[in-house]
């Protein structure tokens, strides 16, 4: 093995796709870049009041190019040609529809600027009612329940409820679509030239949390249950898959077409797909009683068990069980919460929206002093707030939030919820609403670890990765107050892109599995927060009123509309 050896981890995010080139033995992150989605960035395909949220192909291809190029700009002189493998992480479930040679519709002329033709965002919950029908069949149609692995609710970010959608609403698209392919598995089989969607290599992480897939029944849920939920699924599955694969493997070589545009050499190994928070899981070095929080838009949790512990239990209310889906060999276990960083976002809209709907009008200030005067605004809002808040007690908001502002993930996953914020005065300040907010998602993640305990899953250390967890000190001290245990950060700010690094190195062989890929390829931890005491038992007061207000309320927010 060369100490000169280089891997790719790409991990594409909601917003952006970041490349990291990592010195295969030492660990060292050489370098990195960040490629956003232009047209994602301009608002195009969504509707926020419709919670649709679509994503162009051409997005991903251009900022793919661009970011591994960059990276490679300010890497060391002649990485490039010492670069051995690539590993990829996406979003997911986002599915896209795709012709007989795996095109995604949307790259046809005829469908280029329809959304329903693009990749179907993980965040995307037009699917609600879809999703509720799959749940209603799974439980009454007489044979198997094909959701008791994905934690017993199937939810409407999910692959079928997504596809029913789209196959409803779009006669068109319907009639073009041959197959339909996970972002996960399509850029690995894009980068090898193999898109064929009836030989491209199919990642077992999206298989299994998202498709129902399961080695018990024989693959994906049969023909008969899926023309149970609508006949209008009929003839699809026999157009997707039956073998899926775990991510140290091989999806294929890098072809000659994207050699050239990357400047790499052809035939270099790709790894097989998988979502982002299983790969950040990794980078961020989880093992058993270790649980990984992805603190970013959403929450994504996963946690790591032997079959000895897993196998014969079932976890309700998750995001699924599935056997490979993070480390090879073991079970790996997906929570989340719909929406954790956005919440945060939420509030700092709501209060810039005169600085944001008025300033544009003054005709006292100058339009360029507007455009400073808002992005100086925007930008010290949660930072000020935070440090506001923090200056409170516990008990001083007076206030209770939950946290369902775009749904419930977990535990029992529910998009129709609706947030709340109850307790308000005419003497509750911003900072005071702040606070309990950022408590909600707190107390949104102690009911995640609740939920994994109540089923003999034992947690004992939290490490938290993405944006949230190096920037806000505020809300990781809560996290670990309301947790009552310690708070490790991942000391890399690119964690996620580390991990598919990791499987890159042991796709190609340089290690025998990923657990010896974690040894030799960390960043370690930048600090620990460890539980305030004062705090913790104020906490498990508030954190029961926080479990009666959402069970009281439930029913009310669930029928707003």
């Amino acid at each position: 093995m060369s100490n000169e050896e280089y891997i790719i981890g790409m991990d594409f995010g909601t917003d952006s796709v970041r490349s990291v080139i990592v010195n295969a033995v030492t660990g060292k992150e050489e370098s990195s870049h960040v490629s956003y989605y232009r047209r994602w960035m301009e608002g195009k395909y969504c509707d926020p009041e419709k919670n649709q949220f679509r994503q162009h192909p051409l997005d991903h291809i251009e900022a793919l190019e661009e970011s591994v190029v960059k990276a490679l700009q300010k890497a060391p002189k002649d990485t490039a040609d010492k670069v051995i493998s690539i590993g990829v992480d996406t979003t997911g479930s986002t599915p896209a529809p795709v012709d007989k040679e795996g095109t995604i519709l949307a790259l046809e002329e005829r469908f280029e600027d329809n959304p329903n033709a693009m990749f179907v965002l993980w965040k995307d919950h037009t699917s609600v009612d879809e999703a509720g029908e799959i749940n209603k069949v799974a439980k009454t149609w007489g044979g198997t329940d094909f959701t008791k692995y994905e934690g017993g609710v199937y939810s409407s970010e999910w692959f079928w409820a997504k596809i029913l959608h789209v196959f409803r609403n779009d006669e068109k698209v319907r009639e073009a679509t041959y197959s339909w392919v996970e972002h996960a598995d399509w850029v690995p089989a894009l980068l090898a030239g193999s898109l064929n969607p009836l030989t491209l290599k199919r990642s077992r992480c999206a298989a299994g949390h998202k498709a129902m897939w399961h080695q018990e029944w024989g693959g994906l849920p049969p023909e008969e249950f899926l023309i149970k939920v609508d006949p209008i699924l009929k003839g699809l599955r026999e157009r997707l898959y039956k073998r899926t694969y775990t991510s140290d493997e091989k999806a294929g070589t890098l072809s000659k077409e994207w050699a050239k545009r990357l400047g790499l050499n052809e035939g270099i190994v790709v790894a097989v797909g998988a979502f982002d928070a299983h790969m950040g899981a990794v980078g961020a070095g989880i093992r058993e009683k270790t649980f990984v929080k992805i603190l970013g838009t959403s929450c994504c949790d996963i946690a790591v068990a032997s079959n000895e512990v897993a196998s014969s239990k079932l976890v309700e209310g998750i995001c699924g069980q599935v056997d490979g889906s993070v480390i090879p060999g073991m079970i790996g276990l997906e929570a989340g919460q719909s929406s954790f960083g956005d919440v945060y976002a939420w509030f700092k809209d709501i209060l810039s929206w005169p600085t944001a709907n008025l300033l544009t009008e003054s005709k006292i200030v100058k339009n360029e002093v507007v455009k400073k005067l808002k992005e100086e605004i925007e930008y010290k809002i949660i930072p000020i707030l935070s440090e506001e808040a923090s200056k409170l007690n516990p008990e001083d908001t007076g206030l209770l939030a939950l946290d369902w502002l775009n749904g419930r993930r977990t535990p029992f996953a529910d998009q129709k919820l609706k947030g709340a914020i109850i307790g308000l005065t005419l003497g509750t300040t911003a900072p005071k609403i702040f606070r309990a907010l950022v408590e909600a998602t707190a107390f949104g993640a102690r009911a995640i670890v609740e939920r994994f305990h109540e089923e003999g899953i034992e947690i004992e250390n939290v490490v938290g990765i993405g944006g949230i967890s190096q920037k806000s000190p505020f809300v990781m001290q809560i996290l670990s107050d309301v947790l009552d245990m310690p708070v490790k950060v991942a000391k890399s700010e690119q964690t996620v892109a580390l991990g598919a690094a990791m499987f890159a190195a042991v796709a190609v062989g340089l290690y025998k599995n990923i657990q010896e890929a974690q040894e030799n390829i960390t960043s370690g931890f930048v600090t620990t927060y460890h539980p305030n005491q004062r705090n913790v038992s104020i906490y498990k007061r508030l954190y029961l009123k926080y479990k009666d207000l959402g069970s009281s309320l439930m029913e009310q927010l669930r029928d707003l509309g």
